[in-house]
């Protein structure tokens, strides 16, 4: 009777495993020992080959599983300062460029470690080229010098400014209470303030631009009526866009601008058309 053994694809021959048998059966005969260790020797290399045939198609994926992730390790670093794919002829490609910023490969709003992680990573990559080294340094050292000279000479960026102020809490709140009105109205307003100005320019008196200057609250309570119809509102509105104006009017020819107009009653004259524009804006936008 024979047997068949087969252990991962590798088969012992019948009659070397009948040989085994017919010894680990019998221990009388004088050939058993011999033989025995014949056939644990066989099994023991053939046990052997099998274990380092495994480890070895183990192995060889892993090895290209590391260089597959080394090779997207590096091209992802390449690709972070601007070069898409490994230079192998050692020369810098944007060696010629002249902004520091675009020859590094980084932004104008880089922070000080990119910069620096930049320089270091193309010198360690050309540094087998003398030019190319000496074109990223003098990039690397214009990025410095320009970034220190605008930290010890800062610029007001009067854009960024006058975005914060009118981005305000303050002045939203002011702006929220105007709005724009229709043409018709726009043109009604102006006119009926420039002609009142006219005429407080061209006919002065003794007391001041008294009348005029009335003439002026009562078209800024009408105006603002006409366009809210509550009586309320164009009470409360126009007296204080009346005493508002007179008082910043007063305020600016007094302390900060000389009078516009000369004669005895410039400084009246003057007041009363500031006040104008005023109690026009707000009897044309207010809301």
């Amino acid at each position: 009777m024979y047997f068949m053994m087969s252990i991962s694809g590798l088969t012992c021959s019948p009659s070397r495993f009948s040989c085994c048998t017919a010894c680990v059966t019998c221990p009388s005969s004088a050939c058993s020992l011999a033989l025995s260790s014949i056939c644990k020797e066989t099994l023991r290399e053939k046990m052997r080959f099998l274990s380092m045939t495994n480890r070895k198609h183990k192995t060889v994926p892993l090895r290209r599983g590391l260089i597959m992730k080394n090779g997207r390790i590096k091209k992802e670093i390449y690709a972070s300062f601007g070069d898409m794919a490994d230079n192998s002829s050692g020369v810098f490609p944007r060696i010629r460029i002249k902004d520091p910023y675009k020859r590094l490969g980084i932004s104008k709003e880089a922070s000080e470690e990119e910069i620096q992680a930049a320089r270091n990573f193309l010198i360690n990559k050309y540094a087998g080229h003398k030019p190319s080294v000496d074109a990223i340094e003098s990039a690397h050292d214009k990025i410095i010098m320009q970034s220190f000279y605008d930290r010890k000479n800062p610029k007001i960026n009067i854009k960024k400014k006058v975005r914060e102020v009118t981005q305000s809490r303050y002045v939203k709140a002011i702006t929220n209470r105007f709005q724009t009105p229709a043409t018709s109205i726009i043109l009604k307003t102006s006119i009926a303030f420039i002609v009142l100005g006219v005429l407080t320019v061209l006919f002065p008196t003794e007391e001041g631009p008294t009348l005029q200057v009335a003439i002026s609250f009562i078209l800024s309570i009408y105006f603002i009526h006409e366009r809210l119809r509550s009586r309320i509102k164009a009470c409360l509105y126009g007296i204080g866009a009346f005493f508002f104006s007179w008082l910043l009017g007063t305020f600016l020819m007094v302390s900060v601008m000389p009078p516009l107009l000369k004669g005895p009653r410039s400084l009246e004259v003057t007041t009363s058309l500031i006040s104008y524009v005023l109690l026009w804006v707000s009897s044309t936008y207010l809301k």
